[in-house]
Formats: C-alpha cells, sequence, structure tokens
C-alpha cells in the first residue's frame, strides 16, 4: 500500500486536521520552526494561521506519513521562524526531500494562481478525488501546469556558449534557455532561441536529460548542439552578455543538481576525462 511505502510517494492524502505533517508555503519559501524543522504538526496549524490561510492540499507520503501543504496569503513574521527558500534546498543530500519540496511548491503556486475563474471570475473549488481546481457554475477544470523549455549546451571544440541574464548573480554564466511556443517542437525551440539570443545557429542537436525545474513550473529538456555559424550579438534584454570559454578557463558556473550544471560537467567529462557527473533529480 502507498502508506507503507519508505521514501517520497506523491498522493492525495485525506486531511482530518490531526493525522500527518504540514509544510507552510508562500511564494516559494518554506516556514521553517525555530529548531530548524520544516514540518509542522496538524494540531491547532490550521487556526493558528487561520488569518493567513489560504488552501490545504494533500499532496503525498514521506515515510508512510500523510503530508499536505499550508499555502499561506503572506509570509507572517515572528523572530522564532525562518523562511527558507526552495532554491537553497536544491543541493539536499536526500533527493526525496527536495522532490516533495519542490512538487509542494508547484502545487502552491498553482493553487495561489487558480483561486478564480478564468473565464466566469466565480471562486474555484478543489476535487477530492484528482489534483484538479474546478468552477461550479461554469465548470471550467484547472490542473497543475508544466511549462516545457529546452536549455542547450553549444560547443565549438574545446570551447563552449555561455551566457549571463541581467537577473544572474555577479560573474555567473549558464546554458542558453528557453520556452517552447505553440506548435513548436523542442528542436525547433533549441534552433530559434539560440539564434534569438545570440545571432548564432547550431547543428547535430542531441538530447541529454529532463529536469522537472520547479521555479516555478518548467519542465526543462536538456541539449548538446555544436555551432554551425554566426558571430555572437546578444540579444537585447534579454542577454547581459554570452560568449565563448574554454573548457579549462569557465566563469562562476550554475549550482551543482541543476541540469545547466549537469550539461556542462557532462561535456567536460566527454572532452577531458572529469569526473561523469550524476543525473539531475
Amino acid at each position: 500500500m502507498l502508506q507503507q511505502a519508505k521514501g517520497w510517494q506523491i498522493g492525495q492524502p485525506h486531511h482530518d486536521g490531526s493525522t500527518g505533517f504540514a509544510l507552510l508555503h508562500c511564494q516559494q519559501r518554506f516556514l521553517q520552526q525555530a529548531d530548524g524543522g520544516m514540518f509542522w504538526p496538524l494540531a491547532s496549524l490550521e487556526q493558528r494561521f487561520s488569518p493567513w490561510l489560504l488552501d490545504i492540499q494533500g499532496i503525498g507520503y514521506l515515510d508512510g506519513q500523510p503530508v499536505f501543504l499550508y499555502e499561506l496569503t503572506e509570509r507572517p513574521d515572528d523572530e522564532q521562524w525562518q523562511w527558507v527558500s526552495l532554491r537553497s534546498q536544491l543541493g539536499h543530500e536526500n533527493a526525496d526531500w527536495f522532490g516533495m519540496l519542490s512538487y509542494a511548491s508547484q502545487i502552491g503556486v498553482w493553487s495561489r494562481q487558480h483561486r478564480f475563474c478564468g473565464s466566469c471570475g466565480q471562486p474555484m473549488q478543489s476535487s477530492t478525488e484528482h489534483r484538479m481546481r474546478y468552477c461550479q457554475p461554469c465548470g471550467l477544470q484547472q490542473y497543475p501546469r508544466l511549462s516545457p523549455c529546452m536549455i542547450v549546451l553549444v560547443t565549438r571544440g574545446d570551447e563552449v556558449l555561455l551566457a549571463r541574464s541581467p537577473r544572474f548573480v555577479s560573474g555567473l554564466y549558464s546554458c542558453l534557455a528557453g520556452y517552447a511556443e505553440p506548435g513548436e517542437t523542442m528542436e525547433g525551440c533549441v534552433h530559434r532561441e539560440v539564434y534569438e539570443e545570440t545571432r548564432i545557429r547550431v547543428h547535430n542537436l542531441r538530447y541529454v536529460t529532463s529536469q522537472n525545474w520547479p521555479f516555478p513550473h518548467s519542465m526543462m529538456m536538456g541539449y548538446h548542439a555544436e555551432y554551425l555559424e554566426g558571430e555572437i550579438i546578444p540579444q537585447e534584454d534579454e542577454i547581459e552578455d554570452a560568449r565563448w570559454f574554454k573548457i579549462h578557463q569557465l566563469p562562476l558556473l550554475p549550482l551543482s543538481g541543476s541540469i545547466a550544471r549537469y550539461l556542462i560537467d557532462l561535456h567536460l567529462h566527454e572532452r577531458s576525462g572529469s569526473s561523469k557527473p550524476v543525473l539531475p533529480r
């Protein structure tokens, strides 16, 4: 039975107000207790946080225990509490832990963004049978959203094409990435985004791996591509800088655990014999 499984299991446990534990979430941050724990006992929790409570969602089981998401409208202040970002948990040694928080955050964002019907404006209700919100008056249904996008490492021999967005931390460069347009294949998205962002054309695309990227709800499809032609011209307002880097002279790179870092480390492994990276979770 699902309740007896170890590790993290997605599910939709029934909320009775006493059985299981809760994660308190608001805008991709989780509320941590004074002792550092993130799990909150359910007893009196709904009443305690009622001024800020937006929604309660049963999200699954961790080591057999029901886990619920309490989505809050805002982050209440208390000197004994600390709000921990989801991104800070990316490198957690326990893959199940980040998987649980990732899923919880995506469900929280979905719940927050679908409080009201996009067709008639009436309040949405949560289904008890499916992970779905619905509008009773007009029948509109909304399921959790995933936005498909590509991320690609473009190479030219022992050089890699890396770029930085204005929102990156100082000195950090990463792979090119972008969202797929309606009616577009992922391979078509790779060609279009690379050209739009750098005026470079590529060929010999190779699909590598994928990663669910919960910032806030992307499904990243990872590719490797080889340079074909063109000179770098960064796209205004999107790319602050883009350049070729030799594999032994790389800038500050994305965090380990991200698909961007995996694509880079995998190429280094293939070209220089460095340690083979672990697939992103």
